[in-house]
């Protein structure tokens, strides 16, 4: 499998759907390809390669060694890999619809019908999404071979999938994120995917957008932009981008067209030499009021997935009073909770630092109250529970509770006040011990205890009805974690940047911190030391990239982010710290 040690240097894992120059056309369903080509070049920096053809006298073996060296070819094209295939084999053979990398080398066997095992393989989806391991069940390819009217070898029925190994995959490829917005048109929504290097990434991240969140999550997150338009073009020039989206795409309203172009801003601000871009929609000029037509990428900030508010604040508990302010300088806030110690033992406090949710001391109940109203108004909004987890919030202002009981855990949010439980299908009833819930609310991300087969991570999408009533959480996936052969034995998580969290836990008789994707993809610390000497209880961190990481000690705050900064002491009656949400 892909491993995190060569990622670290800041190259993330990506898969890009294979796109040609110029214009393209979006099929119904599948990759992304050029209706009229079948070279489908797409140029990138680097060291080009072309792999040779198929040789005369070749065996059925070095066919299909050849087809898969193929697929390697720099400019990134499918028609070195075609010339291995029968005629029916090239017109049927559609690799956009799935990517698999695979470590080490493949070793084809067999003559009319040749096998290649592919063993510790990783997939992706069409969309580029990451799928983790490949199935059991799909590791075996088959490739059946016909002899041509020539007498040489072919491959009459290629898998559909481009099948390159993890290094070539690394080094052509990165993670970015597509943009999307919640049920409520009100805070973008993330997805990661992958995306091939080069100059067609503008165009390739715009059709991302287009084909939507994908299967499964029209609840959880949705796009304004018109969908699957018949042509595609995103030229570029001097920094700033054409999109031009024909045939019989529709202008949107116009209380969509901010957010419709926030979300182009915050897509293709991932494309460095990228600053503003225009927009037009079946011949018409998308504009702004005062005539404005061309958009910076900085478009959007109100819609941002970590808050365009949010305090940046440290919090914490000290001697049994709420504090706040920087890591080196924590004081009481003015708040009834800064001011008398009620008996807590974790705090979590809303995105605009306004409303303080704690734990007691039992962990049975939740007190609410406000964060700097001097006002002495300490509520009680939940009872009877058994172990509560410290609480998350998100931007809707719901704050989230998982009550650890006997029969496993049990998830709820309160929203105006009241409670309501949700059942998180493959967690609910597990031992969670952390969990996190992403500041737009979509993904619910927790560490389960597995006895003495150790901790695990699993991620649910929360979905929500227009007016932002949660409807349901789908069903928990497991989270690969590329963490060698120990045990793993999880201290604390939190969020690093809207789609990453990151991780404390024990090494030995050390702590590591690793970072881990959202969808699973393994990915980098960008620089990050991964080594931390010393006793770590937990983990202070936020998904806004300015505010710095920290790993808590019981006397002090080590900064991750920049290890030259050295740490910041802190009170021995400090017990708990941690951002907003």
């Amino acid at each position: 499998m892909i491993t995190l040690k060569r990622l670290t240097g800041g190259l993330l894992l990506s898969l890009a759907l294979v796109l040609p120059a110029g214009c393209i056309r979006l099929p119904e369903s599948g990759p992304v390809v050029d209706a009229g080509s079948t070279s489908d070049v797409a140029t990138e920096p680097g060291m080009n390669y072309d792999p040779p053809p198929p040789q005369v006298g070749d065996s059925a073996t070095d066919i299909v060694r050849g087809f898969l060296n193929a697929m390697t070819a720099t400019p990134i094209q499918q028609k070195p890999a075609r010339e291995f295939l029968t005629t029916d084999a090239q017109a049927a053979w559609n690799p956009g619809l799935e990517t698999i990398t695979y470590p080490g080398t493949l070793t084809p066997r067999g003559e009319s019908q040749v096998s290649v095992t592919l063993t510790d393989a990783d997939h992706l989806d069409s969309r580029g999404a990451w799928q983790g391991a490949l199935p059991v069940e799909n590791q075996n390819l088959s490739f059946p071979m016909k002899r041509e009217e020539n007498g040489e070898w072919r491959i009459d029925a290629a898998p559909n999938a481009l099948i390159v190994p993890e290094t070539w995959f690394e080094n052509h490829f990165r993670q970015v994120s597509l943009y999307f917005f919640d049920p409520t048109s009100t805070v973008l929504v993330p997805e990661p995917v992958f995306v091939q290097n080069g100059e067609q990434l503008a165009t390739t991240l715009v059709a991302g957008l287009l084909r939507g969140p994908g299967p499964g999550l029209s609840r959880v997150s949705q796009s304004l932009l018109p969908a699957e338009p018949v042509e595609l073009s995103v030229p570029f020039s001097d920094g700033v981008a054409s999109i031009t989206l024909g045939g019989e795409a529709a202008q949107p309203p116009p209380e969509d067209v901010r957010p419709m172009l926030a979300q182009l801003a915050w897509t293709l601000r991932q494309e460095p030499t990228i600053r503003s871009f225009r927009l037009t929609i079946g011949n018409q000029v998308v504009q702004l009021p005062g005539a404005i037509t061309e958009f910076s990428v900085d478009e959007g900030a109100e819609y941002d997935p970590t808050g365009l508010r949010s305090s940046s604040l440290l919090y914490g508990l000290r001697d049994g009073l709420l504090v706040s302010g920087s890591a080196d300088s924590l004081t009481p806030v003015a708040g009834p909770l800064g001011r008398r110690d009620v008996g807590v033992r974790s705090i979590g406090v809303n995105l605009d630092a306004t409303t303080v949710g704690a734990i007691a001391a039992d962990g049975r109940s939740v007190l609410m109250a406000p964060v700097r109203d001097t006002a002495d108004k300490v509520t009680q909004v939940v009872s009877g529970a058994t172990n509560l987890l410290k609480p998350t919030w998100d931007l809707h202002d719901r704050m989230w509770l998982v009550d650890r009981t006997s029969s496993g855990a049990q998830v709820s949010y309160l929203e105006n006040g009241k409670p309501h439980s949700l059942d998180v299908p493959r967690l609910s009833g597990r031992d969670v011990k952390r969990f996190l819930v992403s500041r737009d609310g979509s993904r619910l991300v927790a560490v389960v205890h597995r006895g003495d087969r150790g901790d695990e991570f699993l991620v649910s999408r929360i979905s929500y009805d227009a007016t932002g009533h949660v409807l349901a959480a789908l069903p928990a996936s497991r989270l690969f974690w590329e963490g060698g052969r120990s045990l793993l034995q999880v201290r604390d998580i939190a969020w690093l940047t809207p789609t990453t969290f990151v991780v404390l836990h024990r090494v030995a008789q050390s702590f590591e911190v690793r970072s881990l994707s959202v969808d699973g993809a393994p990915s980098g610390l960008d620089g990050l030391p991964t080594k931390l000497n010393g006793d770590f209880r937990a983990l202070a961190g936020s998904p806004v990239r300015s505010e710095d990481l920290y790993a808590v000690t019981n006397t002090s705050l080590a900064d991750v982010t920049n290890p030259g900064a050295g740490n910041a002491t802190l009170d021995p009656g400090v017990t708990t710290v941690g951002y907003v949400g």
